[in-house]
């Protein structure tokens, strides 16, 4: 692994991880407390005390599956502690909120004091949007800029920045959109741009603005220009880059009757609830509040199994490019197979591809019993089992992937931990580097 860098190992487990795991983005639960990490390198040290030695791991398949399994583990984890924690206490116990218009606005519970959480109104007037620049529709064709090296400058945020690029003898207006759009694109500054492409064949590049809203003393939150550009001037005006289509605008909402604004659709109210804007609906009164605790808690179940069924799906995906999928799976559906009696009394059914399928009608059924809080308690414990499994996978995914194995741990001696394990994961997607 010598003379491989940091930036190079993140470029080449960003490759798999944006190709091969779930788009489910970080969460607050990928930070940890210094003692949580003390117990994944104590974690570590057991694991590779009496693991035996193993032949390195090749082949695309194995980078892509372990990568995956990995990454699965973790987003299965994840869902399960958002919906109250990760604490065997805290488990399922998230509360819920609810929106009587969902069309509208939908709302999510994310305070520590449900007993203080009080319902409110909200009359949502315009939402939040962002600004547009629609450059001007360009028919096919050679590009009408002379051949040079152009650039110009994008104000954002109160900083600046130059773009230059080249147009090249024969190249049309579409291979210059196509070219600034790729550039905009890749520069991570808060725009976004695309082509358009009207009726009659004609292209225009269209730049927005990822963010929305507009702060006090702000005309637009971005400008383009070329008026005092290092490079050659022009393409701003022929392209039409600088003009405004849509300005942008703050959401404007009454809350229990008073106005506010806000830059943005998704904001929260007293540090209770977060609102996502869906619509605007003027005169419409929409009541935002916690569900009752057996209603959260079956809304917790559906997003359980949700997350349990995307993980065997995931992993399902590889069978027949990896040998132990079936483990894998295997050993996932023996937990649910453990606490099936339970599943199936709220209405959960465990199918032959190990996946769960849900009675939403049994599983209203089952929460309006008298006896609903023990019977959906008794879930608690599949959730947990899940919980430790999944940090176990998340922790060697190398178990589930193709090996042989080079020689055992003495079984009587003194044994010490070795670096290998740990490594191969990370060294397996760097041997056609090294």
């Amino acid at each position: 692994m010598a003379g491989v860098n940091n930036a190079a190992l993140n470029n080449v487990y960003n490759y798999y991880l944006t190709t091969y795991a779930p788009q489910s983005g970080s969460s607050r639960f990928d930070t940890h407390k210094k003692s949580e990490l003390k117990g994944v390198y104590k974690s570590i040290v057991n694991l590779t005390r009496n693991s035996p030695l193993y032949l390195n791991v090749r082949g695309s398949d194995a980078r892509e599956f372990a990568v995956s399994v990995k990454e699965n583990a973790r987003s299965l984890h994840n869902t399960i502690a958002s919906l109250g924690g990760s604490e065997e206490s805290d488990v399922l116990s998230r509360k819920s909120a609810y929106s009587s218009d969902e069309g509208v606005l939908t709302a999510e519970y994310i305070g520590k004091d449900p007993e203080n959480a009080e319902s409110f109104s909200l009359e949502i007037r315009s939402l939040a949007s962002g600004q547009q620049n629609l450059g001007k529709f360009l028919p096919g064709g050679r590009s009408g800029l002379t051949p040079d090296t152009y650039s110009f400058d994008v104000n954002v945020n109160d900083l600046n920045y130059e773009f230059q690029f080249n147009v090249n003898e024969g190249e049309t207006d579409l291979d210059v959109q196509n070219r600034l759009s790729r550039l905009i694109n890749n520069s991570n500054i808060g725009l976004h741009a695309d082509i358009l492409e009207n009726e009659e064949g004609s292209t225009s590049l269209r730049i927005s603005s990822t963010a929305s809203g507009l702060p006090e003393g702000k005309e637009l939150l971005f400008k383009i220009s070329d008026a005092n550009t290092s490079k050659t001037a022009g393409a701003v005006d022929y392209l039409g880059l600088d003009h405004t289509s849509r300005v942008p605008e703050n959401a404007e909402f009454l809350l229990d009757g008073e106005e506010f604004h806000s830059y943005s659709n998704e904001f929260t109210v007293g540090n209770q609830f977060k609102i996502h804007l869906n619509g605007a609906a003027p005169d419409k009164t929409v009541t935002v509040g916690l569900k009752t605790d057996i209603d959260s808690l079956a809304g917790n179940i559906t997003q359980l199994v949700g997350g349990y069924n995307d993980f065997i799906k995931a992993a399902a995906e590889f069978t027949g490019k990896q040998g132990n999928v079936a483990r894998l799976t295997r050993e996932m559906s023996r937990i649910a197979f453990t606490y099936r009696n339970d599943l199936e009394d709220l209405g959960l059914n465990m199918e032959e591809d190990g996946t769960i399928s849900v009675d939403e009608e049994a599983l209203r059924m089952s929460a309006s019993e008298a006896d609903a809080e023990e019977r959906f308690d008794r879930i608690r414990g599949f959730a947990n089992s899940l919980i430790k499994k999944t940090n176990q996978v998340a922790l060697d995914p190398m178990q589930y992937v193709d090996k042989k194995v080079v020689a055992y741990k003495d079984p009587g001696g003194t044994n010490y931990p070795n670096p290998y394990i740990t490594s191969a994961y990370s060294g397996m997607m760097f041997n056609s580097y090294c």
